[in-house]
Formats: structure tokens, C-alpha cells, sequence
């Protein structure tokens, strides 16, 4: 059955509150126009926030089942012998297999809850008085694991998908209106996708670091702008459009503890691709603690900014790739919902009713997800994809927000003509 035929309510979800927004006869592609025209209006909105999660760089970064997969083969391996050897304290290779099954029978697919078994164990011995050389040796490893990981060329050909989403999503992002405020893009992610995305389009952006060859964090930089001189004969500027703000709400690969006398003791370095994670490393990894570890310094102030924005008025966030897995990030949204009355969120993704902002019946809360069949050059059979995954969404729903409302009009006129001449 045709696309055409079929009927979006059968195979898509487009939810206001708890209301469909499909009509009883909508096909899939009245489905899909519908939310193009919707996001449409709303990425129109004075202030527009975005919060990336994980499945945002899932091309790129391994997800939870083969990151546990490679811890597992990483305990298994000899050359993990070998570095028990070498360690100051008698440790058994088979003692070390042995705790990691007991932390992973208990969650077998979920890192985060090994990890956190892990900590909780080194806290509780550290109240009082003991230290377990083995389980600390654990969780380094498995740190060390989840930064090589993270930690990749990001102009590989094992990036080249993502990379290149990203690279397209900031093109559409980067040169917004200019009456209207540059881009927030909010991200649990510590890969540097972005930065590198960024980059290569030399897009301007500000992520909370000084310039220079010392690039020290200072959250009030995020209250600045680049700004160019209109007429070079007065004292006038305006914003560049060319810019947009980069919040890493967990982190970043890149930063680290330094020992400079600045404010806030975090510093942004050059990062080489598989290299080995230091000490003074300046990331959360993901256990049930981060929220704990979430409270300092530099995440408290960037989840205080996070918070700040969404209290502007007439604001939208969009939500693509994020799991609701972080009680301090969802907090600050359900914060902002309940003090700001012109915030409007748009959640991608397929989620239990009970289990996030999805099971509200505010309007000012959407849900987008489904699946449809693509077309396949070749006369191939066509490809099942999912519409709330990064790559449709970055391809099919994020509008040129550089484009004027008048193109989009002039081409909604011409679209209508053809569809009243194709009726005749």
C-alpha cells in the first residue's frame, strides 16, 4: 500500500497534550506535512532551545548494548592480566571477572546501574575507612572503556554519518532571522561532533570558554554576543547572525581540571582521538549518581543557564535524541513549564505515556514519532524509518530558519495551484 493510502494515525504519532493532531482521513504524507508546517511555525518563536542526547551521535558513539560488549571483552582480555600484574596490590584477574558478573547479572544491559553498583561500593568503603584496589581498578576500566568510546576521529568514516547531520543541522540553525535570538543547543553529549561541525562550517559559537591559548570556563560568557559594526562612521552594532550557543550540560571530553587561578578551575584543551582519559578529566559518565555529581561546578551553572533560558518568554524546546534519564535536566524542564506559560516543548521520540512529560495533557507539550517507508533508488524494496530519529528529523523536519516567511508562502501558493490543477 502507497504512502498515500495509508492513514498517519495507523503509523505516526503527532500529539498536543493528549490529542491527536492527525485528522480521521490524513495519509502518512498529510501526517508528515503537518508537522513540517507545524515546526515550521514554532522554530519561528523569538527564543529557540534544542537538548541533544545520546541518539543524536548513535551513528557515531556506540549505544548501551556494544559498550557493554566491549567492557566485558575488555575485562575478559589478556592484556588486562597483564595490567593487574604490574599493579602495586595482589589483584586476581578472576577475582576482577567475578565482581563484574556480580554488578552485571543484576542489570545485564544497563551500564549506568554497573557503574553505579560500583560507586555506591567505593563510597560506602570510603565511609568507612576501607579502600577495595579491585573495584576501583573496575571502574577505570570502564571509564577508560566509555572515553575511547566517546573519544573518536570525528572525520572518520565512522563518523561521516553523524558528522554530517550535525553539519546540517547548524547550517539551518546558524543563520536564524536576526530579529529573532541566536540558537541555544543544549547537549547531555561529551563527544566533540559539534565543536567539530561547527567548525568546519566556521560558524561562530560560544560555549562558556575564554579564548586563547588558555581557554578557561566562565559562565558569564554565555551572556555575551559577537557583534559587528553596521556603519563604520557610528557607534552602532547588531548581533552576528552567524552564531549560535553551545551549553554540554555532562561535559566535555575536551575539558579538564586545571590547576590556573581563574574562577572556576576548568579548562578546554586540544583532545587527540583515542587517546587515554586523564585523571583531571572533566566528565559525567553515566551512572544514577550524575545527578549528585551534577550539584558542582561547571554543571550546576550550565543546568542554572539551561534553566534560565527556558524561562524566556515565547521559547521553544525541541527535544531529539534524549532519554529522560537525567532527573536534574527534567526537573528544569518541568520547572519552566510550570513558570513560564509561553513555553512550548516538542518531544521526538517514542515513549511510554508514564514515563516523561508525554503522559501530561498540556498543550503546550508535543509528541512526534512513527514509522514510514522510504523509497529506495534501483526499484529496491523501500526502507522502514523511524520520523523521530536524528537523521529524518535533521533531513525531513528542521526548516532553513534562514528562509523568509514570504518564500514560504509564495511556495504554499504554488504548491495549492498545482493541486487545484492536478484536480482538474
Amino acid at each position: 500500500m502507497s504512502e498515500d493510502k495509508k492513514l498517519a494515525k495507523d503509523y505516526l504519532i503527532f500529539r498536543q497534550g493528549q490529542e491527536s493532531l492527525f485528522g480521521e482521513n490524513d495519509s502518512v504524507q498529510d501526517g508528515i506535512e503537518k508537522i513540517r508546517s507545524k515546526l515550521s511555525d514554532l522554530t519561528n518563536i523569538k527564543n529557540l532551545h534544542f537538548l541533544l542526547g545520546a541518539g543524536a551521535s548513535s551513528d557515531a558513539i556506540p549505544a548501551m548494548a556494544p559498550l557493554i560488549k566491549n567492557v566485558t571483552e575488555r575485562v575478559e582480555a589478556q592484556q588486562t592480566m597483564t595490567q593487574l600484574a604490574f599493579h602495586q596490590d595482589e589483584l586476581s584477574h578472576d577475582d576482577l571477572k567475578n565482581l563484574f558478573k556480580s554488578a552485571k547479572d543484576v542489570s545485564p544491559n544497563n551500564l549506568e546501574n554497573i557503574l553505579g553498583t560500583l560507586y555506591s561500593k567505593r563510597e560506602y568503603q570510603k565511609g568507612v575507612g576501607q579502600k577495595d584496589s579491585l573495584n576501583d581498578f573496575l571502574i577505570n576500566l570502564i571509564e577508560s572503556e566509555i572515553y575511547s568510546s566517546i573519544n573518536i576521529d570525528c572525520t572518520s568514516a565512522q563518523a561521516e554519518l553523524s558528522l554530517d547531520l550535525y553539519k546540517k543541522l547548524y547550517q539551518k540553525l546558524a543563520l536564524r532571522n536576526k530579529d529573532l535570538a541566536r540558537v541555544n543547543v543544549f547537549t547531555t553529549n561529551n563527544d566533540l561532533l559539534s565543536e567539530t561541525a561547527l567548525g568546519f562550517l566556521n560558524i561562530n559559537y560560544n560555549n562558556g570558554f575564554s579564548s586563547g591559548l588558555s581557554r578557561t570556563f566562565n559562565p558569564a560568557r554565555f551572556s555575551y554576543t559577537f557583534s559587528r559594526k553596521v556603519d563604520p562612521s557610528v557607534e552602532k552594532y547588531e548581533p552576528l547572525e552567524n552564531m549560535v550557543y553551545l551549553f554540554k550540560l555532562h561535559g566535555s571530553i575536551s575539558w579538564i581540571e586545571s590547576d590556573d587561578n581563574s574562577f572556576f578551575n576548568i579548562k578546554e584543551i586540544d583532545v587527540t582521538p583515542n587517546e587515554q582519559p586523564s585523571d583531571k578529566n572533566v566528565l559525567i559518565y553515566p551512572t544514577p549518581l550524575k545527578q549528585n555529581k551534577s550539584l558542582g561546578s561547571p554543571y550546576a551553572d550550565l543546568i542554572r543557564e539551561f534553566q534560565n533560558k527556558l524561562l524566556l518568554q515565547h521559547g521553544v524546546l525541541i527535544v531529539i535524541g534524549y532519554s529522560f534519564s537525567d532527573e536534574h535536566i527534567n526537573n528544569a524542564i518541568y520547572s519552566a513549564l510550570a513558570s513560564n506559560s509561553s513555553l512550548s516543548v516538542i518531544i521526538f521520540g517514542n515513549y511510554h505515556p508514564t514515563e516523561n512529560l508525554t503522559r501530561l495533557t498540556d498543550r503546550r507539550i508535543y509528541q512526534i514519532s512513527g514509522e514510514i517507508e522510504v523509497p529506495v533508488d534501483g526499484g529496491a524494496a523501500p526502507q522502514k524509518e523511524k520520523i523521530h530519529y536524528f537523521n529524518y528529523i535533521v533531513n525531513n523536519f528542521i526548516p532553513d530558519l534562514d528562509r523568509s516567511k514570504d518564500s514560504e508562502i509564495l511556495e504554499e501558493f504554488i504548491k495549492s495551484m498545482k493541486s487545484v490543477g492536478d484536480k482538474k
